[in-house]
């Protein structure tokens, strides 16, 4: 078990038409003009936006407005978003969506506040000193935003994707409604549940110190989102399995499955930042497509925890060498990923990578961390080769 610090400032408001009290916690959190920033054009055809609009009107707060978040959200929009806002005198940042609109409105928060280039901290040339105050209304339960101390942007340019991590982010509050995730694709909602599942695997898979309790918080949370995403393949309007994917999704990427171990591997999000910010693949959909490689390039460098994982989390039979129960785990996962209708390497993703793609991804990867990065097992850019070449 290691030392650790765990914060999560973030005010939960929870339930059916709790959208209804963003003013109040606009108020709360000291906003006086804000800016609503938002993607595509479901939270303005379900009506969700106009009942937002309409309830900063009655309140007297005023807002301006920027759409336009996209999935592996835009480093352009980020800087049209930072002028608005300082043209505007905003003061607290409303992101009405799911990840990439979160994200976009971190990023956006941190170029109001701090001197220079917004990218210089994605691109860790300097650290943030402060950000924008924000709050969320979230209709996409997947990345943990609303709750988590990291945003991820793309740069257009060169098509580069790096995240950025630092507590000045995290939201003030966050409204949960279960029921305004109803209207998602059934395909959107599998890659939610994927992301959910992976950010807590991402912490599971270490070498390096381990909490009795943080073991069990975990492996509930990854049983919980596996048996509700059955759920609404069958049911997408159930809405008890919505809530409680979406309570997970919160809780996996607030820190809390992470607490006692060492900051967790990571790779396979970092490997699939590559994969985003080159084909502009769904996040979720690329984590499962390299989460296979990834595990039996790794799973004898961290046995005792893929076969706790497979046992405690997949529930395969323990029977036969810790190998074989370890590799009937990554088989069990991956058979869930197909019954969920998520791909299992890149080519049911819809990438057909060349070799000099695969090589460019690997350098880009390796760049990204450093040189070398992981905790289930260390990898430099030769694995991190292997890895995609075995995901194709």
């Amino acid at each position: 078990m290691f030392d650790f610090n765990y914060f999560t400032p973030t005010k939960v408001v929870f339930g059916k038409n709790t959208e209804s009290r963003v003013a109040e916690l606009i108020r709360e959190f000291g906003g006086s003009k804000v800016l609503i920033h938002y993607g595509g054009g479901s939270v303005v055809r379900s009506g969700l936006l106009k009942r937002v609009t309409d309830t900063l009107d009655e309140a007297g707060i005023a807002y301006v407005t920027l759409g336009g978040a996209v999935p592996n959200p835009h480093l352009g929009l980020v800087y049209e978003g930072i002028e608005l806002c300082k043209k505007e005198n905003v003061d607290f940042l409303l992101a009405v969506g799911g990840g990439s609109a979160i994200d976009s409105a971190k990023a956006i928060g941190y170029g109001v506040v701090n001197e220079g280039d917004v990218w210089d901290l994605y691109d860790y040339k300097k650290q943030a000193t402060g950000c924008l105050p924000l709050g969320v209304i979230l209709t996409i339960a997947a990345t943990g935003s609303e709750m988590s101390d990291s945003s991820v942007i793309t740069k257009e340019e060169g098509l580069v994707k790096r995240g950025y991590s630092s507590n000045y982010s995290r939201p003030r509050f966050a409204i949960m409604n279960p029921e305004l995730t109803m209207t998602l694709p059934d395909y959107q909602t599998a890659c939610g549940c994927t992301d959910i599942m992976m950010h807590t695997m991402e912490r599971y898979f270490t070498n390096g110190g381990n909490m009795e309790i943080t073991d069990a918080l975990a492996e509930g949370l990854l049983r919980t989102v596996k048996e509700n995403a059955l759920i609404l393949c069958e049911d997408p309007g159930n809405y008890d399995a919505r809530a409680e994917v979406m309570w997970a999704g919160s809780l996996a990427h607030n820190g809390l499955t992470g607490c006692g171990n060492d900051g967790g591997d990571w790779m396979t999000h970092k490997l699939e930042h590559e994969l985003g910010g080159l084909y502009d693949v769904a996040h979720g959909a690329g984590l499962a497509a390299i989460w296979g490689s990834w595990a039996r390039y790794v799973y004898k460098d961290c046995l005792p925890r893929f076969k706790k994982f497979a046992l405690n989390v997949m529930e395969v039979e323990d029977y036969g060498t810790d190998e074989e129960i370890a590799l009937s785990g990554i088989e069990a996962m991956e058979d869930f990923y197909r019954k969920i209708k998520m791909p299992t390497n890149l080519r049911e993703l819809g990438v057909n990578a060349t070799d000099e793609d695969l090589v460019l991804m690997a350098k880009k990867c390796a760049i990204g961390v450093g040189g070398e990065m992981g905790s289930a097992k260390v990898l430099n850019e030769e694995d991190m080769l292997a890895i995609y070449r075995a995901s194709m």
